[in-house]
């Protein structure tokens, strides 16, 4: 491969990671008109226009994913080039993607990137929260963090540990309950509450945890949440008479299409052990 053609992927691959040409240009250390530039070469070089310009930013056109998949399979083999020439040491730099629930990227992954920063300051990680499940084909995100009994045909990954939910409310008197909506009604939870709860107890209801959560420190109802969630709260007790004690998988997951970088794979390692380690999400 000719040297100027890689530093074509590279824009190309940065400008795909960031969903911006201003944030490519500040993690490739150029201007943004350089980024522009070299876009427009690659594009008019193989005669294709790879991005959609949006008001959000610059998003990969479905039809062209494969050619960022081929960019990352370069990318992997470069790094591989410059690992063997270097004696074999491996310095971690570029951005991982990582989305999971709204509550585990409020209360537990920030600490995950605090340590992969204190070791590793060249590698960027971007948490999207989101508590449905992103195409990660369109190269939304790298890893996915997800509670549940098992993946999606599309997804591959690995059980970091269990993720315990329990009931809360503001004390052991209330009777009616919080109801989970959207993606959280196909939850081991919402299947309990399903078979146990009846609909005429249920006053409420919420597509989010954290909301939830909110909703039963005012008093509402009774709430099903993650224990880490529940136990932290102080205006909360559990009620283990109300709602027998649920757990779910928490996978680290990634598409099957996905190209694994180096980065990809040694950020999934250490949120695999990070997680494992995490004695809260158990309850």
């Amino acid at each position: 491969m000719h040297n100027e053609n890689w530093d074509d992927l590279r824009f190309v691959l940065a400008v795909a990671d960031t969903g911006s040409v201003l944030q490519a240009s500040k993690h490739l250390n150029v201007n943004h008109a350089t980024v522009l530039r070299r876009i427009a070469a690659f594009e008019e070089r193989y005669g294709t226009t790879l991005f959609e310009r949006t008001s959000q930013g610059y998003r990969l056109l479905s039809d062209c994913a494969h050619v960022i998949r081929a960019a990352q399979e370069a990318e992997v083999a470069v790094q591989a080039v410059h690992r063997l020439a270097s004696g074999g040491r491996l310095t971690l730099n570029g951005t991982v993607r990582v989305t999971s629930t709204d509550t585990l990227c409020g209360a537990v992954l920030p600490r995950f990137v605090a340590a992969m920063r204190a070791e590793e300051q060249n590698l960027a990680i971007t948490l999207l929260s989101s508590n449905t499940h992103l195409d990660l084909s369109r190269d939304q995100a790298s890893i996915a963090i997800r509670p549940s009994l098992q993946l999606p045909e599309d997804m591959v990954g690995e059980v970091a540990t269990e993720l315990g939910l329990a009931a809360y409310a503001v004390d052991h008197e209330q009777a009616n309950w919080l109801g989970l909506s959207g993606p959280l009604s196909r939850s081991v939870a919402a299947t309990w509450m399903d078979a146990n709860v009846p609909a005429g107890q249920i006053t409420t209801s919420a597509d989010s945890f954290l909301t939830l959560q909110a909703l039963a420190a005012l008093g509402h109802g009774i709430a099903v949440l993650p224990c880490f969630v529940g136990d932290g709260d102080d205006r909360l007790v559990r009620l283990p008479k109300s709602m027998p004690m649920l757990s779910a998988p928490l996978w680290v997951a990634h598409h099957v299409d996905a190209v694994e970088t180096q980065q990809m794979r040694i950020v999934k390692m250490r949120l695999l052990r990070f997680l494992s380690d995490q004695q809260d999400l158990v309850g």
